[in-house]
């Protein structure tokens, strides 16, 4: 989990529930779980919810649509699922249910444990009449025609669904859903644009500007803007073990990237790359970039002379960034 600067973004809440309806393959495979109302909280109140799950039943809205679907070749199933938030996730169904609260905004990135869950997922051809097995799937893809009289259009094959096709945040614009994966924490305000992309256990915490990558891990807060092709440096595929972060009012510039956690009120200018370990000048001081880290108002800039990547101390009389506040009331 990440520690940040303090332990504010903390839960103590330990426990995740809710009525899933979950896509099972004829094989057993589990393809995916779609919980419509999530919810979370101690050890007493998951009793409780247990306690009425169990004496009133299956919700009568998710058992209309369960059953088997021959064409796809899946069943799907009513379920009941409690989830330990501070222990690994049993089983695909865990796994969901962890990706559905993040993205309704009931736990924050990097506060529940996510590990392991790659191992857990199915590989899945995600289509227009919903989620279908990978192998096998033309003989699939010839009975869905068959039975709608056309061909069904795939929007992805990838172990991770779009979000919006299980949550609807509030107040958050995203202009292309391919590039926003459920799991994705958006805040009320946030504006992804049809560049933008947001992985899973990342995203914002308040209104925010997203036109370029939040990798896994990774947190924005309120109040920034991720310019035109920038990327921020998450901790998969072998990066590092850093979890880096946006603080508050701060600004990457178009094909920017960075590797460290940035402060408040700070800029990187456009088209520069900071990694962790990058120089960088300060007041006539070399650093590595990390040593800076959430160090507020701050601008990055590559001497175009000398090449050398220097830090300015900004003189800061009002907010560092100002986002257009009319564009982002969503």
């Amino acid at each position: 989990m990440n520690q940040g600067q303090n332990n504010s973004n903390q839960r103590t809440d330990e426990f995740a529930w809710g009525w899933g309806l979950a896509t099972i393959a004829f094989d057993g495979t589990i393809l995916d779980t779609w919980f419509p109302n999530p919810n979370v909280g101690n050890e007493e109140e998951k009793q409780a919810a247990f306690t009425q799950a169990t004496e009133e039943g299956e919700p009568e809205n998710l058992l209309q649509l369960s059953g088997p679907d021959q064409a796809r070749g899946v069943n799907r199933k009513v379920m009941f699922v409690c989830s330990d938030l501070y222990v690994e996730p049993n089983d695909a169904k865990d796994v969901y249910l962890r990706l559905h609260i993040l993205s309704y905004c009931l736990v924050r990135p990097n506060t529940i444990n996510l590990d392991n869950i790659f191992s857990k997922l199915a590989n899945v051809v995600w289509t227009n009449f919903g989620p279908c097995q990978a192998d096998g799937f033309e003989l699939t893809r010839l009975r869905l025609q068959q039975k709608f009289g056309f061909a069904p259009t795939v929007l992805l094959i990838d172990k991770f669904p779009r979000m919006v096709d299980y949550v609807i945040p509030k107040g958050v614009r995203i202009g292309n859903a391919d590039r926003v994966r459920l799991g994705a924490h958006l805040a009320p305000g946030t504006t992804v644009m049809h560049e933008g992309f947001c992985n899973y256990n990342a995203g914002t915490l308040g209104t925010c500007m997203i036109e370029g990558r939040i990798s896994q891990g990774v947190i924005v807060e309120d109040g920034s803007d991720v310019g035109g092709g920038a990327s921020i440096m998450g901790t998969l595929s072998g990066g590092g073990k850093i979890v880096n972060s946006i603080g508050k009012r701060s600004l990457l510039g178009a094909n920017s990237g960075l590797g460290f956690p940035l402060g408040d009120d700070c800029i990187i200018e456009a088209g520069l790359y900071i990694t962790a370990g990058t120089k960088v000048v300060l007041e006539g001081e070399v650093f590595k970039a990390k040593e800076l880290a959430y160090a507020p108002g701050l601008l990055f800039i590559r001497n175009s002379l000398t090449g050398q990547i220097e830090v300015k101390r900004r003189k800061l009389k009002t907010a560092g960034v100002e986002l257009n506040s009319s564009l982002h009331q969503n």
